[in-house]
């Protein structure tokens, strides 16, 4: 099956990832998000909603899977650079987050408009946990969705969210019962597309226009703070006990 399907409904596309069970993300992934969501608004498509099979929205980021790159940055910067055109789409997204979407994975359900999460949903900062710096945009996009203090505490902690919590914040903005994560945010993007399409999309410019602004130098400024960080004791030490499901004893090196 192709890594991304696109099935439209009216006025709506809705855009799944095939990845199960943790629908990670690399290049190509996005890349085929990013297609499918330039072709649905050229063919006339007024809101997105972005899905994935299975449990878990979406685990985070599998760099280099796709490049062939021994380069951790220059994997990371192919990845980014298909990030961005998802940034940079016209019309409003909505995600559907069932299940995890940890570290690049919450990166990706920030750069939508909206969240459906339900109380089993979890969002994931898990960055410092692994021992190197956030990146998709992070910087940007959680703070301006939970406030910069609490972007802060979850990003430094890296502690784990709860749907319940996640809607608190603000993170979430439909808290549903679990499995109807999709069937609600198709309902939001139906309501958004009833409305007038080039008001919309003009009011979307004006609403993210800070955020595309400061979108490549965050992610530049991410890049170069991750490459320094993937370098260290603290991040073999944070990914090793991550794959081992131990908890890290971090030195400081």
């Amino acid at each position: 099956m192709t890594a991304v399907s696109v099935v439209r409904e009216g006025h709506v596309a809705v855009l799944e990832m095939h990845r199960p069970p943790a629908n990670f993300f690399d290049r190509d992934v996005l890349a085929a998000l990013a297609d499918a969501g330039e072709q649905a608004q050229a063919d006339g498509v007024r809101a997105l909603v972005l899905s994935s099979e299975g449990k878990h929205f979406c685990a985070g980021a599998s760099l280099g899977d796709s490049t062939g790159s021994l380069d951790p940055r220059a994997s990371a910067e192919a990845v980014y650079e298909q990030g961005k055109r998802l940034f940079r789409l016209e019309i409003p997204i909505v995600a559907a987050v069932k299940g995890a979407a940890v570290g690049g994975g919450l990166g990706l359900a920030c750069a939508a408009d909206f969240r459906v999460a339900s109380a089993p949903s979890r969002f994931e900062a898990n960055f410092a946990r692994l021992g190197f710096h956030h990146g998709f945009a992070l910087s940007l996009t959680l703070p301006r969705i939970v406030g910069r203090t609490a972007a802060e505490h979850l990003l430094y902690s890296g502690r784990r969210v709860g749907g319940e919590e996640a809607y608190a914040l603000g993170l979430a903005d439909r808290l549903v019962p679990a499995d109807w994560e999709r069937a609600v945010a198709l309902d939001l993007a139906r309501e958004i597309a009833a409305s007038a399409p080039l008001a919309v999309r003009s009011m979307r410019r004006t609403m993210r226009a800070d955020l595309l602004a400061g979108l490549d130098a965050a992610l530049a400024h991410e890049l170069d703070e991750q490459e320094q960080l993937w370098r260290t004791e603290d991040c073999a030490t944070g990914i090793t006990a991550s794959l081992s499901r131990e908890r890290p004893t971090f030195v400081g090196r």
